[in-house]
């Protein structure tokens, strides 16, 4: 094994190690909260993690196997970052009242 190739291994293992790390990190901020919007980017950064972690295996394996799954995930984690955006969004939406009516009467003139 020549040192580049040592240095490889030793480099994707630390990204691995570091993806580990970050998905621990990831499953605190979801339990702990404290808002939907802090789990749903969370979760979103999951399926990021998850896309890292296959492609640390692809590299490690030197196999492009994982490339269309790593794709189909980077698809459906946008879809649902966007789906979570637009649920939230119609939730926190304000709502428009319209003004009361005048029920006084000595304001309103002569009918």
């Amino acid at each position: 094994m020549s040192v580049f190739e040592q240095i490889d291994r030793i480099l994707l293992t630390a990204a691995v190690v570091l993806v580990l790390l970050a998905g621990l990190l990831l499953l605190v901020r979801i339990w702990r909260g404290p808002s939907m919007l802090d789990r749903a980017i969370s979760l979103d950064v999951i399926a990021a993690l998850i896309i890292a972690g296959l492609g640390a295996k692809s590299a490690f394996a030197r196999d492009a196997f994982y490339f269309p799954v790593m794709m189909v995930l980077a698809f459906l984690g946008f879809t649902g970052s966007v789906g979570i955006a637009r649920f939230i969004a119609v939730r926190d939406r304000p709502t428009v009242t319209a003004p009361a009516p005048d029920t006084d009467e000595t304001t309103k003139g002569p009918q």
